[in-house]
């Protein structure tokens, strides 16, 4: 299977663009080999969501299909279309149902397997769900602790002994969701686990899925038949407080677009942070309309203790006063009088700046500033070749 073109839906071009995003694709696949190997005996999906957690459905599946994934899960069905444009012969899951009965055309058109929610799910899968070789092929959600989707371990009890006698639907999937995996000694886990386990065994036919990046990691029991890593496969942290084993592969720079001389008393962006010496101002053509967030400013937001910070150089640089819809301002003074100039680029996350810290620092996650990119970053994919 041959890639598609390096360059799809890359933004404007490098002269044009504020800020660059380089997306590496063998860093990809390498965090899904790893999360494979720890998964193992479950087998490792691929959650592709949100334009792949905003880094591009279409090169991401085709990295992730030369890698040997074979079942992929997104959000809404209008990604499962797009996704089945790229994957002819992939399996993919929606993730949020069946939103009205008109979206079930969708589902048999592009193949789509639904993942159950409610009973107002199981009705429309049963009225007008897709039957090929299988009767309406689906995935059944449970909810274990989360009170977010899923239907009740009652219901789904109750669903078993019913479809055990109509033969109405045929799930090939049984699946929750775990709320805090990230802290592995959070007694939910484990609490969550035993509910599951009582559930999966209603459906003996059926595989069970259970993990999402941070379950695999905490292994065991917790495997099941399939693993749905998410924010890992794209090189966020999976378990809080733990060293991330993951490569990173995205990396989101800012060009700079003036160098700017003030002094001691002067003041900085909107709402006038004061200048506590003689500074030299890089002014970056990436802001908050580029994802990267208005809370990651310096001095003078509210509840802000800290500057985040950018790299540049070799060295890290804060960000001064508020971070605006456009342009973001870096004091570079630390580095000297001539060593930055206009069109540099300042790296905002990436081997230098890990995502996870630059998250914290904004007070947000990684899952965040991956998805609210925007697409004003020109952007680059390299690796990836079959």
């Amino acid at each position: 299977m041959a890639y598609p073109p390096p360059r799809t839906d890359s933004g404007p071009p490098p002269h044009l663009a504020g800020g660059r995003l380089t997306i590496d694709l063998d860093a990809l696949t390498a965090n899904y080999r790893l999360l494979a190997q720890r998964s193992a005996p479950a087998e490792a999906s691929a959650v592709l969501k949100a334009d792949a957690y905003g880094l591009g459905l279409a090169p991401a599946a085709w990295a992730l299909w030369a890698a040997g994934c074979r079942r992929f899960f997104v959000a809404l069905p209008h990604e499962g279309v797009a996704l089945r444009a790229v994957l002819a012969e992939a399996e993919i899951f929606v993730l949020a149902g069946l939103f009205a009965v008109e979206a079930a055309a969708a589902y048999r058109e592009a193949r789509l397997i639904p993942v159950l929610n409610s009973q107002s799910d199981l009705s429309l899968w049963e009225a007008h769900g897709w039957d090929d070789e299988r009767p309406r092929p689906c995935a059944v959600h449970v909810d274990t602790g989360m009170n977010r989707l899923g239907l009740t371990p009652e219901r789904a009890r109750a669903l078993a002994e019913e479809n055990a006698l109509t033969g109405a639907l045929t799930p090939i999937l049984v699946m929750s969701h775990l709320a805090c995996a990230d802290t592995p000694g959070h007694p939910l886990n484990r609490r969550q686990l035993e509910s599951f386990q009582s559930v999966r065994a209603l459906f003996p036919q059926s595989e069970s899925s259970l993990c999402n990046s941070a379950g695999i990691f905490l292994g065991g029991d917790f495997l099941c038949d399939v693993t749905r890593p998410g924010i890992a496969l794209y090189g966020g942290t999976p378990v809080t407080g733990a060293a991330n084993p993951m490569r990173v592969v995205a990396t989101a720079e800012t060009r700079v677009v003036q160098v700017r001389r003030a002094m001691a008393g002067e003041t900085a962006s909107y709402g006038a942070t004061p200048l506590q010496r003689d500074s030299i101002i890089a002014v970056c053509s990436t802001g908050y309309a580029d994802g990267y967030h208005r809370a990651a400013s310096g001095a003078g937001v509210p509840l802000r203790q800290t500057a985040a910070k950018g790299f540049i150089h070799g060295q890290r640089v804060p960000v001064l006063g508020r971070v605006t819809m456009d342009l973001t301002l870096f004091d570079v003074t630390e580095l000297g009088p001539d060593a930055v100039t206009v069109g540099d680029h300042i790296e905002l996350f990436g081997p230098n700046m890990p995502i996870d810290e630059v998250a914290e620092g904004a007070g947000t996650v990684s899952y965040e500033l991956l998805t609210s990119l925007g697409r004003r970053y020109h952007r680059d994919y390299v690796g990836g070749e079959s």
